[in-house]
């Protein structure tokens, strides 16, 4: 793929799939009745995961990191407020994030080795905002979109930079620490050497990506429509459409088991995508 300007922001891929990545301003479908600081709070998911310690569901959101409560109501983790972007769960306890201070800025690579109660600044602050982070071969994967640049890192501190590309997602193979795949406006984009370059984006346009199993890669679509590869994204079937609509992020858990966040909630499926049962119900809420 080519390699264009850290500038280029405003591209055809922000347009195709702003309404992945935000929901509408005024769109109340959905509402549950959650109180007004919860309903605000999840309104606007950037990320999800299961920590394998004891399988709890925790979603990073446009403020703050939450987790079901003993009645099933989002619940704050620790007392950050900030904007977490990026997010994936790496270990038991273990999750890597990014986004924006309260006050402002970027937070650059940060790390939290207490499920989110507590969070260490690894790298970049202040330079660096990971709209996409994939944790996978003793190494963590980030899109960052301030300089729309892949970019590894095996000690959360030095990183390599890869190619430049307009992405919104990234997955990686849990099999070949080589294979990276991006969404772009052109479609799945797929890089060979670690995410030193991609080849063109090619296939169904997708939102987001999770590759949890060799044949267990998902996409969501900008309608919300649950696709499943089981040749690493050569070919695509659709399983599904995901309840509430527009989504907002996707992770697969196993090869069977996935989760995805849509306008109206976090819903759950443990039979490959062709059922959902709604795990956590959200407010969509204007977004940023």
């Amino acid at each position: 793929m080519n390699k264009r300007p850290a500038a280029v922001a405003a591209t055809a891929l922000t347009l195709a799939l702003t309404l992945a990545a935000c929901s509408d301003s005024g769109d109340n479908a959905g509402s549950t009745g959650s109180s007004a600081v919860s309903g605000t709070a999840m309104s606007h998911i950037h990320g999800l995961g299961l920590d394998p310690a004891d399988q709890r569901l925790y979603v990073a959101t446009h403020a703050g990191v939450y987790t079901p409560d003993a009645e099933g109501e989002p619940k704050l983790v620790g007392d950050s407020k900030d904007d977490f972007m990026g997010f994936t769960v790496a270990g038991d306890r273990t999750f890597y994030a990014s986004g924006h201070p309260t006050s402002g800025g970027n937070k650059g690579l940060i790390k939290s080795t207490d499920a989110g109660k507590t969070w260490k600044s690894l790298s970049l602050s202040g330079e660096s905002d990971f709209h996409a982070l994939d944790s996978a071969h003793g190494t963590v994967y980030g899109y960052d979109a301030t300089n729309g640049l892949v970019r590894t890192t095996k000690d959360g501190v030095s990183w390599k930079d890869g190619a430049r590309l307009d992405a919104l997602d990234i997955a990686v193979s849990p099999t070949d620490p080589g294979v990276v795949l991006a969404t772009t406006a052109e479609g799945v984009a797929r890089s060979g050497d670690g995410g030193k370059s991609f080849a063109q984006g090619q296939g169904p346009v997708m939102a987001f990506l999770s590759w949890a199993a060799k044949d267990g890669l998902y996409g969501i679509d900008t309608s919300g429509g649950l696709h499943r590869s089981t040749d690493g994204g050569t070919t695509w079937t659709k399983v599904s459409t995901v309840p509430g609509g527009r989504p907002q992020a996707l992770t697969a858990v196993s090869a069977e088991h996935v989760l995805a966040a849509t306008q109206t909630g976090v819903f759950e499926s443990k039979d490959g995508g062709r059922t959902f049962k709604k795990s956590l119900a959200i407010e969509a809420n204007a977004g940023h």
